[in-house]
């Protein structure tokens, strides 16, 4: 029988507001609005649907601080997540958001209505005490921490919502369940036992092997739950691993397995985030969840170790067990055993006896090369659909990031580089310069650090997409900031899937040489104060910490900075 909501009751909001939606859609036409982003949208929608029960909104300040410092709500209630809506204090001003006030949440794909807000307060968050608290520590090498930095604003609102409808999706409709529907399901088909697997990554035969015994001790069936939501940045794009899911669900014995789609922004927080997801596969219904070994953990920090232990997740996710009120299923290493034909848990296996095993490492660079993936690692129809989707990386796409001071020679550079990559042909080339995509936007226009951001962040979009297609993408523009340049890098990896190659090359021209030779007097008129925000001047540029090369056109010919960027892209495959 499927287990009770987390709370005691699945907080499906858009059936509660069904009757009262038609009004909600005519207030919201006159009230301000906040355009949510993607992972908004994500937390959103599994408010509205009950997939975040109990929670009916995102997170008050009491309720944050204690979910920070405790994994609990202010009433005690577990959820070691904060669910959070964060607006600039700008945004705030602006739209007169204040204690009471009512405001639209929008689709940022569409702009329709979604929610309607009631604001209960609105407050400052403690980042650092969050990424610390939260993913562990405060380093940019997590994923999370540096959404944090780079793309979190300086506020929190807190209050319920009141759901005017769900977001409308265009892929895998059938495959999209809100908690309500995955239940009836389940009630349908009379499965009292539901084991579910988290995964954001594709599936072979080792994961079809560990699911199918898990479920075979217990007596159950399997739901295979794939994040199809905000992942980590580099993660294979969904529509190819639904893809892969949908192969491999025909590899199950018949009547085991159900495939169904979680639209969740991932934080890869590690033992916190196993936890949550147990409490988010409870309130679709399963009573059993997989917790793999270093569940939901970003890799390696930033001196090299992993952010968490193997077995943090387990052993936290077991802590809480009485509460969660779902069984934990521990994953099991699977290896394969040649002399048998058959997989068998790595613990298990008696010494002396050979076992084959292939890392993800290995993986992607036989999708990368071409080499054959052996038929007992996966399954030939999904390794068909990995290779249509990645390329060898001679076909794949890739962006040169050049960043710099204005007249620092990157444009020039990123003119000659289009010359040498065409001359190379096997790709279109695409060059993006200047501060904008629109065209005939002067260098002396001014704008304010957010708009130079959000300018960058268009470029990146766009580049994104050419290298998705692949491309070989050039970009030049000073990109002053480090959040500016790590956020532009986050929406190519994320766009990108297999061209999301992303390089930065750091033009590191002194900024003595970069006036003396400004022959069309820009620097001379910021100086005099003609021109406000100048970077270089008013602005100061952050030299990039961790470039991929760092050249100088004081120091090198545009030639040899040429060169030594091609040998980067071929040292990495790429031509």
């Amino acid at each position: 029988m499927a287990s009770v909501a987390h709370g005691g009751v699945l907080k499906d909001l858009v059936a509660r507001d069904a009757h009262v939606s038609t009004q909600l859609r005519e207030e919201a036409d006159a009230l301000p609005s906040l355009v949510l982003t993607e992972r908004q949208l994500c937390d959103l929608e599994l408010i509205t649907n009950g997939g975040f029960s109990p929670l009916e909104g995102f997170l008050n300040q009491a309720d944050y601080i204690n979910v920070v410092e405790n994994l609990r709500l202010a009433d005690g209630t577990l959820f070691p997540i904060p669910v959070t809506l964060d607006v600039s204090h700008e945004n705030i001003k602006a739209l007169s958001i204040i204690p009471g006030a009512r405001i639209a949440l929008r689709d940022p794909r569409d702009d329709s209505a979604l929610a309607v807000i009631t604001v209960q307060d609105i407050y400052a968050p403690d980042l650092v005490k969050e990424a610390d608290q939260v993913f562990g520590a405060d380093d940019p090498a997590h994923p999370s921490v540096a959404y944090l930095r780079n793309r979190v604003h300086d506020r929190y609102v807190g209050g319920n919502v009141q759901a005017i409808q769900a977001p409308v999706h265009f892929d895998y409709v059938a495959l999209r369940y809100t908690p309500a529907e995955l239940r009836a399901h389940f009630k349908k088909l009379a499965w009292r036992r539901v084991v579910a697997f988290q995964t954001r990554n594709p599936m072979h035969r080792a994961h079809r092997e560990l699911t199918v015994r898990a479920a075979r001790q217990r007596q159950a069936n399997v739901l295979i739950h794939p994040v199809v939501g905000l992942t980590k940045p580099g993660d294979v794009d969904h529509y190819t691993r639904v893809r892969v899911y949908e192969a491999i669900m025909a590899k199950y014995p018949n009547g085991m397995g159900h495939l169904a789609l979680l639209p969740l922004a991932m934080r890869m927080a590690g033992p916190r985030e196993a936890v949550w997801h147990a409490i988010i596969r409870k309130n679709y219904g399963a009573t059993h969840f997989i917790v793999g070994r270093d569940h939901a953990g970003p890799g390696k920090n930033s001196y090299g170790k992993d952010f968490y232990g193997p077995y943090d997740a387990q052993d936290l996710v077991q802590k809480y067990h009485e509460e969660l009120q779902i069984e934990m299923v521990p994953f099991q290493q699977m290896t394969y055993l040649p002399s048998t034909d058959e997989y068998q848990p790595a613990d298990e296996v008696p010494k002396g006896i050979q076992t084959l095993d292939i890392s993800g490492t290995e993986l992607r660079k036989r999708l990368r090369t071409g080499a054959p993936i052996p038929d007992w690692f996966s399954y030939d129809a999904v390794v068909k659909v990995l290779r249509e989707s990645y390329p060898p990386r001679q076909k794949q796409g890739f962006v040169l990031f050049l960043t710099g001071l204005y007249n620092s020679g990157k444009d020039i550079v990123a003119k000659a580089l289009q010359t040498a990559l065409n001359e190379q042909g096997g790709r279109s080339v695409s060059l993006l310069l200047g501060e904008t995509i629109e065209r005939g936007v002067p260098i002396d226009k001014e704008l304010t650090a957010e708009e130079r951001h959000q300018n960058t962040q268009n470029i990146a979009f766009v580049a994104g997409e050419l290298a998705r297609a692949g491309a070989a993408v050039i970009t030049a523009p000073i990109a002053a900031e480090d959040r500016t340049r790590q956020s532009a890098k986050d929406t190519i990896v994320q766009l990108g899937g297999a061209g999301g190659n992303f390089f930065l090359i750091h033009v590191a021209t002194p900024l003595d040489h970069c006036e003396k030779t400004d022959r069309q007097g820009i620097y001379a008129r910021a100086r005099r104060g003609e021109i406000k925000g100048f970077i270089g001047v008013d602005e100061t540029y952050e030299p990039p910490v961790r470039a991929d090369l760092v050249v100088d056109v004081t120091m090198q010919s545009i030639p040899e900075i040429v060169h030594s960027i091609v040998l980067l892209l071929e040292t990495n495959s790429l031509l």
